[in-house]
């Protein structure tokens, strides 16, 4: 380690892509902006090497020999809320919302700019606790950091969600979305502002803005008891998304 690079990493970084030219740029640009970085080359060893090293965040290409993007994603998501940004060098909308689809936090289509990825990896890092960046600590209006939802129970100091006894996993960028959604009940949300406060950076086509429904679905599907009839997070179409009114919410569970 040089003597440019503080003493403690920020975090560990695992990037998985069958490219050598990706992983040396990466791992050198990652570096010297002080992340510790360890790298894969195909789904298998990106596997053993998380169980090995427990990295903060993935950066992890679709197109992988043994076992391809998704598939790790699958494995990862079924154990492991870590952060998960998706490299493909397809841009179809359609395979971008079937990596979100997967529980990944981002997604960035080859060729990218290794400083927007720079970006994205600080944005999601600053926004679990992880880094330098000092996160900012809030809570939803009940006083004590937990907040009643019909029969959820969702509390902040814990990022935890439950329904009952039974617990809701949630990976950190759906609680965030939770949190944003809630923090001001009634109150509409433009899609475009959900984007840049969650993902940090402004939609510069169409397919960013698919990433908040997405995600906006894979919240619903998760906490309400019909996602196709949703109570909690409504549609405000042409605009954005707001939450359900305290009381209203109650009433409705």
């Amino acid at each position: 380690m040089t003597g440019n690079l503080p003493s403690q990493p920020k975090a560990t970084i695992l990037v998985v892509d069958d490219e050598a030219a990706v992983r040396r740029v990466l791992v050198m640009r990652l570096q010297l902006s002080g992340y510790r970085v360890i790298c894969a080359e195909d789904g298998e060893q990106a596997l053993e090497m998380f169980h090995n090293e427990s990295p903060d965040l993935v950066v992890l290409d679709v197109m992988l020999p043994k076992l391809d993007g998704f598939a790790v994603c699958r494995r990862l998501r079924a154990e492991s809320c870590v952060p998960i940004i998706f490299l493909s060098a397809v841009e179809a909308i359609s395979e971008r919302v079937a990596g979100l689809d997967l529980g990944a936090d981002d997604y960035l289509p080859k060729p990218f700019s290794p400083k927007e990825l720079e970006a994205r990896i600080s944005t999601i890092l600053r926004r679990v606790g992880r880094g330098n960046a000092v996160v900012e600590s809030r809570e939803l209006p009940t006083g004590q950091g937990v907040l009643r939802l019909g029969d959820l129970v969702v509390d902040t100091n814990r990022r935890q969600v439950t329904r009952g006894s039974e617990r809701i996993n949630l990976t950190y960028t759906e609680f965030s979305l939770l949190e944003l959604l809630f923090r001001d009940p009634g109150h509409v949300v433009p899609r475009a502002e959900i984007l840049e406060q969650l993902w940090g950076y402004p939609p510069r086509r169409a397919a960013d803005l698919r990433v908040v429904d997405v995600y906006v679905a894979r919240l619903r599907g998760k906490l309400e008891p019909d996602p196709r009839n949703p109570e909690l997070i409504l549609t405000v179409r042409g605009i954005g998304y707001a939450s359900q009114r305290m009381g209203e919410a109650s009433a409705a569970g």
